[in-house]
This record gives C-alpha cells, structure tokens and sequence, in this order.
C-alpha cells in the first residue's frame, strides 16, 4: 500500500530509512508511553528488519507505513487485524521534530479512510497509555471517541498503568 496526501508520501519502509527511523525511536519522550523502550544501536537493526518484513496488511501480518515528508521518514504507522472479524488495530509513531505541524492528522486520518474504502474494515480501534495525551487528542481529531479506560490494568515497563481504547466505525467518517 502506497500513497499520498496533501503533504505527505506514505508507503512501506525502504532499507535506506534505517537512520530517520532510528532518530524517531532513539527518543525517550517517543517511547514513553509505547510498549518498548527506546532503540539503541545494538538493537535498532533487529527492530527495523521487523518494519521492512511487515509490507502487506493480512490475516496473519501486520502492516508497517513510512510517513515521509518532504524528503524524510518523519513517522511509522503500524496496522494489524484482531481477533475481532473486519476489526483493525492502528499504532503509530512521529518524530518530536514535526510535533504541531498536523502531519500526524494528516497520516493517520488517510490511513483510516484507506482502511475503510479499501480494505472494507468494519472498525478501527487504538490502544494507548492513559498518559499519552498528544495520542488521545490525535484520536479525537480524526473522529475516533473514547470507549474505554481501563484502571492499571496493563504491566509495562515495571509499572502497572491505565488504558483508553479508541474506536470508531466508517459511518463515524
């Protein structure tokens, strides 16, 4: 799956888009509220080699975009299906340096429109850390709402902490 918005190229990652993805996940602000910890050196090849394979959306795979603007990887959308029939996940990722700019609307409003035209998808949800705002207000923008917070329900990162589950319908659009 590959295409284009006003401002951006979104398209499987390419082999040459190891360093750009690196400086988005070498953040510690980035990773803060993801299920990992931020990429090191040692294991940025391994992570990033996982980002190449997933290059197609089904059943089994996920499916990982590079959102490029201009001429740099500046985030990574992520899409999988869940055991729910015609039901998506989406996850994403977008560098500090483009914080405020809307790219991250524009990414991910595209990527759900594609979801549901193309690939006929009954529902999309997101899963995110109570604390991770910028990602609850991300969802709100693009006219997901809030159907759950879950109270420490999840152990990540020698913590337990609270969950929101976001959803939304294509006749939500």
């Amino acid at each position: 799956m590959e295409f284009t918005t006003e401002r951006l190229t979104i398209r499987p990652f390419k082999s040459t888009d190891l360093q750009d993805v690196f400086a988005i996940y070498n953040d510690e602000d980035t990773c803060k509220f993801l299920l990992h910890n931020k990429w090191t050196q040692e294991d940025m090849w391994e992570r990033f080699n996982k980002k190449l394979a997933n290059s197609a959306l089904t059943k089994e795979s996920m499916l990982s975009l590079a959102v490029v603007y201009e001429t740099k990887v500046v985030g990574d959308l992520s899409v999988w299906y869940t055991d729910m029939k015609d039901t998506v996940e989406i996850g994403y990722g977008f560098s500090n340096e483009v914080a405020g700019k809307g790219l991250a609307t524009e990414a991910v409003s595209s990527l759900v429109n594609k979801l549901f035209s193309e690939f006929n998808v009954h529902r999309i949800q997101a899963n995110l850390d109570a604390r991770n705002t910028a990602s609850q207000k991300l969802c709100e923008r693009i006219g997901m709402r809030k159907e759950a917070h879950f109270i420490q329900n999840y152990w990540n990162k020698n913590e337990w902490t609270d969950s929101l589950v976001y959803g939304m319908l294509s006749s939500d659009l």
